[in-house]
């Protein structure tokens, strides 16, 4: 294909000028988003402040109430010893202490209700923070190659598979995984812990009032909680990279993870292997775990299927896998083309890491009749070995 070197530099530099001028917009997008989140995150804490006062005073008031209580009842049965203003005062400092009591309850309840609202505001502007910074790390990498060498972009042009492009999308790869990763944290275990902590005041709290059931009621209640923390901790090990992969290989995996995939997501799931099983290159064991888990997400996000299997052939020099759903299908042609102008990873992904892998894989898919996906890998000592910097 002949390029005319002139037009593909004016392209070049309009495309240059225009993605400057955005990434100045998706700055200054980010910057007031930023200030939102330290408006709001100086808000969250003087509630949170005042949310703990407001516990506070409602525990001394539901105690001098209990004790004014006591009091109009001991002076009411008395008439010998307290007079009749005694018994009128006894009752307007127990009328008093409800009323403050119901005022600063309700004040008590606006104020979670404003904290948890805040919360999920700060979530919220912290996400579009983390998309901002992704797109204009993506457009700053891609504003680093159209400066450059016009040679240069003409090769990359003439040669799709080239190699310092599929270096750009493992770093972009990495950038997006530990944003993922980043994002589960914060989202996950993060948001619990600090959770805890404030539960943790209120059981402490709890003690001075000796309410032994209300404490045993909000330790359990932590109890749980603290479970469910630990288990979205194990998820994010696990999607990092699965401890059986290491230790038991790759079918006693896969077979773990279409077991808790059937569970989790309600699709029926089979898992098939045949020919004689044998371990292979550890690089190769992720990369083949992380097309099966790739596959299974498109399954899950796009394919609206009943049934997924996965079937792992060992020969003696190929291992060889299929993955079929019964979904809605897709053109794949328009899918390559939404793909490409998105920048996603999904089947694209695929195809790169099976390339790295010296693979090949084929793509079956008609709108309304499911998909099939072949993927056939060649055993070699070496296979695999560039996908460690590919994502794992």
């Amino acid at each position: 294909m002949d390029y005319h070197v002139d037009q593909i530099d004016r392209v070049i530099q309009k495309a240059i000028s225009v993605m400057e001028d955005s990434k100045v917009q998706v700055f200054e997008i980010c910057e007031a988003a930023r200030r939102e989140l330290l408006s709001l995150t100086n808000e969250l804490e003087t509630v949170l402040q005042e949310t703990s006062d407001t516990i506070d005073k409602v525990d001394r008031i539901e105690r001098d109430y209990r004790l004014a209580r006591i009091r109009l009842t001991e002076v009411s049965r008395d008439f010998v010893r307290y007079s009749e203003q005694d018994i009128k005062l006894a009752y307007e400092k127990a009328t008093q202490l409800q009323l403050d009591l119901m005022v600063y309850r309700e004040k008590e309840s606006y104020l979670k209700a404003r904290r948890d609202e805040l919360q999920m505001r700060v979530r919220g502007v912290e996400q579009s923070i983390e998309r901002a910074d992704t797109i204009s790390l993506q457009m700053s990498v891609v504003l680093d190659y159209l400066s450059g060498d016009l040679t240069q972009v003409t090769r990359i042009l003439e040669s799709a598979k080239n190699r310092q492009m599929i270096g750009l999308k493992i770093i972009l790869a990495q950038e997006d995984e530990r944003k993922r990763v980043a994002r589960e944290i914060h989202d996950g275990p993060a948001q619990s812990l600090a959770n805890l902590v404030l539960r943790t005041e209120i059981a402490e709290r709890l003690l001075d009032t000796g309410d032994l059931t209300v404490v045993r009621s909000e330790l359990i209640d932590l109890k749980s909680q603290i479970r469910i923390g630990l288990e979205e901790i194990r998820k994010i090990i696990f999607n990092l990279r699965p401890m059986a992969l290491d230790d038991l290989g790759l079918v006693p995996t896969l077979r773990k993870f279409v077991q808790d995939f059937e569970e989790k997501t309600r699709i029926r799931s089979v898992f098939e292997t045949s020919g004689k099983e044998k371990r292979l290159p550890d690089a190769m064991e992720a990369a083949m775990f992380r097309l099966v888990q790739e596959a299974f997400n498109n399954v899950l996000k796009h394919a609206q299927s009943t049934f997924v299997s996965l079937e792992l052939i060992f020969l003696d020099d190929t291992v060889r896998m299929f993955i079929e759903d019964n979904g809605i299908g897709f053109n794949r042609e328009a899918v390559a083309v939404r793909s490409k102008s998105h920048s996603h990873f999904g089947l694209i992904g695929m195809n790169e890491r099976v390339d790295l892998l010296q693979g090949k894989i084929e793509i079956d898919s008609t709108v309304g009749q499911g998909t099939v996906i072949k993927i056939n890998v060649p055993i070699k000592a070496d296979s695999g070995k560039e996908l460690i910097a590919y994502g794992e």
